[in-house]
């Protein structure tokens, strides 16, 4: 097949409507597996894309990715080189095509032969990089949080209005059949009104212990692995897991599990921004360099239609209503329980159980990496279809932005120690400028994300 131009071959992708892009799990005829359906799709029927961040979740996505029939991964890009070699052999299988090794991400932007980029890289570089994948006119799969702070969720919003791209934020549960099935049950009145929404995570990881200052690996670039984030000198227990629990890389449990059952309570009682949070908690298992909290809860209010909470529990494992994490709304007539896996609960208010719905897929809602890859597939491929076909997304950068401004505000309140009061308008605080400090951050001079 004689090569697109590049805009007839954009026109293309956006409109239409292959088989691969109908596939669905089970939609695969017997004898094929995706690979063997990618090498009946010619190259200009996939959408391709580059990764960033491949060294435990985004691997797990270039594995996700590479085994979709209507997509294919051209590049590469880490700055931790083992990582990168490692990603590009199981995606090279995966795929019958080798990508290329990029360690920078932002040169791979500059290529025509990628339409998409998936960040999975640490959180303070997800906003960052989106916004600069937008303006090189490429399409993103944002891993959550979709930013480090709530200035960089609404430059996000303003980057999306003005360059018109597909943005689709990672809280995969969006595309789960049965939370999906659950959410239209509570919606069409299964347990009446709900008004109370309480979300969890329980996990028991280990101290990271007192860093050492030590010289940079050789695999690593440590310099563009900080980015954004203001410089400071490379510690033995930073990376590639730790950072979550430092504030200038990290958001927390909050956000790095927090994020998934919040949206969850959010979508499923129909709320948009709390008008007052509140957070307690802080880091008391163990002394070491862990800043964030390791346990939490997080109360949101939304006036008279309702609050939210959601506990974290980082260093003791004991779980909640049978799950180490899950959701339940609490209504006029019952409640209704979302699990940790692709399943829910519905008991009346005599704690009699009405209906269970269990879940057909294996699921590990501990896994640091991939708890649900088959599921996930959904997701992945309502992304493709929104760009193929303009199919609305599931988690459009709006709804994940809300989504993590919750959680953020959470931890705003926790850091301040202030109860704060938010315009329901816009989720912005309101008459407090110690809290006003986090609403943004300080930014490494020359890094500082614009529109």
């Amino acid at each position: 097949m004689k090569e697109l131009d590049d805009k007839t071959r954009r026109h293309f992708i956006k409109n239409a409507v292959t088989g691969a892009a109908a596939l669905s799990l089970g939609g695969i005829l017997p004898g094929f597996s995706a690979k063997s359906y990618a090498n009946i799709l010619g190259a200009n029927d996939r959408i391709r894309v580059a990764m960033m961040g491949v060294n435990s979740r985004g691997l797990a996505l270039a594995n996700n990715f590479s085994m979709q029939p209507n997509c294919e991964i051209t590049y590469v890009c880490d700055v931790d080189s083992r990582a990168a070699d490692k990603c590009i052999g199981q995606v090279e299988k995966n795929q019958n095509r080798r990508p290329k090794a990029e360690p920078d991400f932002r040169k791979a932007l500059e290529y025509k032969d990628v339409d998409a980029l998936v960040v999975a890289a640490p959180d303070h570089w997800h906003a960052p990089a989106a916004i600069l994948a937008s303006k090189a006119g490429k399409h993103v799969y944002l891993e959550k949080p979709c930013s480090h702070n709530p200035n960089e969720g609404e430059i996000l919003l303003a980057v999306t209005n003005k360059y018109k791209n597909v943005i689709q934020m990672g809280n995969q549960r969006r595309s789960w059949p049965n939370v999906v099935a659950a959410i239209k049950e509570l919606h069409g009145g299964v347990i009446g009104r709900p008004y109370f929404a309480k979300t969890w995570y329980a996990n028991n990881r280990p101290s990271i212990g007192i860093g050492k200052e030590t010289e940079v690996p050789s695999w690593l670039n440590f310099d563009l692995w900080q980015g954004p984030a203001p410089r400071t000198a490379y510690k033995d227990n930073i990376l590639h897991y730790n950072w979550h629990w430092f504030w200038n890389w990290g958001t927390g449990e909050a956000l790095n599990n927090g994020t998934h059952m919040v949206d969850i309570a959010r979508w499923g009682l129909g709320v948009d921004y709390p008008t007052k949070v509140t957070s307690a908690g802080g880091r008391y298992r163990y002394q070491d360099d862990w800043q964030t909290p390791d346990t939490q809860v997080i109360t949101l209010e939304f006036g008279n239609k309702g609050s939210i909470t959601w506990e974290g529990r980082s260093c003791n494992s004991r779980n909640v209503e049978g799950e180490s994490v899950g959701v339940i709304f609490y209504g006029e007539n019952g409640t209704l329980q979302i699990n940790s896996g692709n399943s829910y609960v519905i008991h009346d208010l005599n704690n009699k159980l009405v209906k269970e719905v269990k879940n057909d897929m294996n699921i590990d809602a501990r896994s640091l990496t991939s708890p649900s890859q088959a599921l996930d597939a959904l997701h992945i491929n309502n992304f493709f279809d929104a760009i193929k076909k303009g199919t609305s997304l599931n988690s459009d950068i709006l709804s994940g932005h809300q989504s993590t401004l919750l959680v953020q505000l959470g931890n705003i309140a926790q850091r301040t120690g202030n109860t704060l009061d938010i315009d329901p308008k816009n989720g912005h605080i309101l008459n407090n400028k110690q809290a006003l400090k986090y609403w943004s951050r300080t930014y490494q001079k020359g890094w500082e994300p614009t529109i």
